[in-house]
């Protein structure tokens, strides 16, 4: 596991690190996506971007708390001014052009930190920008989750923050803080759609399959293939390993190979620590794709 261009990431930093995962509502406009990415300056650790989805993902993380803070509303400000969510269309789900904001407390943090800054983010972008802010997870009362929000939202459920309808041109954002998750997909070697959404039915946990994961079936038309698209919500249940290899070995059963694993976004370091040398192999996933061997110190 050890490599010597990467030292071990839990030497990297001494204490805790606040994460925001922004997804945006863009991924095929380069020159755009490269300018919202700038706006966070060096708190960016990552970027992910898909066409299919129309989505990027942009991993921000500071030892210092407030900085994270600043780099999520730069970018956040420089996205709301170069896009507009009626010309937007993409296989992903979406409230808005800033659709969600996850805060995450990771190593000492507290998971209050998270929380106060979920709330305070929420309360700025209601503020400045006039958008719609819904709570999620910690972040929300009674704990409402993600999907609820985007099933709900402006019809049994009202914002939290802002304006009761959504902007005209930005939308809505979910705002939340939780613990770590993965989002990650695995692609497949077919251009069968009923095979991913019946593989993804079977993986999630809301139809009977493994605990702490989400999961859909999506067509990628650049590629001519189709992905199971997760999202493992409760590692302590299940492991990215255990979720990748249901979908292999599901897949498998239909006679369909799995073409890759694309994580969306960064990993916690201890969830390449406890993958086996035979699925990091398989993966082509390592410590290069950890939070903490990206994150650099205040």
């Amino acid at each position: 596991m050890d490599n010597p261009s990467h030292p071990r990431a839990e030497h990297l930093y001494p204490g805790g690190v606040l994460e925001t995962v922004v997804n945006v509502s863009e991924g095929r406009d380069r020159r755009i996506i490269g300018a919202i990415g700038a706006a966070a300056g060096t708190a960016l650790l990552d970027v992910h971007c898909d066409p299919d989805h129309h989505r990027s993902v942009f991993t921000i993380a500071a030892t210092d708390a407030g900085r994270t803070e600043a780099a999520t509303r730069r970018l956040v400000d420089v996205a709301f001014e170069d896009l507009d969510i009626r010309d937007h269309a993409g296989v992903h789900p979406r409230l808005g052009i800033v659709d969600v904001v996850p805060f995450v407390a990771l190593g000492t943090t507290p998971p209050d930190v998270a929380v106060s800054a979920a709330h305070a983010f929420g309360d700025w972008i209601a503020r400045a920008h006039a958008v719609p802010v819904f709570f999620y997870d910690d972040a929300a009362p009674d704990q409402q989750t993600l999907p609820t929000v985007r099933r709900d939202a402006f019809r049994s459920l009202m914002p939290d923050r802002g304006p009761k309808t959504p902007h005209p041109t930005l939308g809505a954002t979910a705002v939340g803080a939780r613990a770590p998750m993965i989002a990650v997909n695995v692609e497949l070697a077919t251009s069968n759609i009923a095979i991913a959404q019946r593989i993804a039915r079977e993986t999630r946990e809301r139809d009977g399959g493994l605990l702490g994961v989400r999961a859909l079936g999506l067509a990628l038309e650049t590629r001519s293939t189709v992905q199971v698209s997760m999202n493992i919500v409760d590692l302590g249940v299940t492991s990215l390993e255990r979720a990748c290899t249901e979908v292999h070995d599901r897949a498998r059963l239909a006679d369909v190979a799995t073409v890759r694993v694309e994580l969306v976004g960064l990993v916690p370091a201890s969830e390449i620590t406890r993958s086996s040398p035979r699925f990091l192999a398989w993966s082509g996933l390592s410590e290069r794709d950890t939070i903490e061997a990206r994150v650099r110190p205040a």
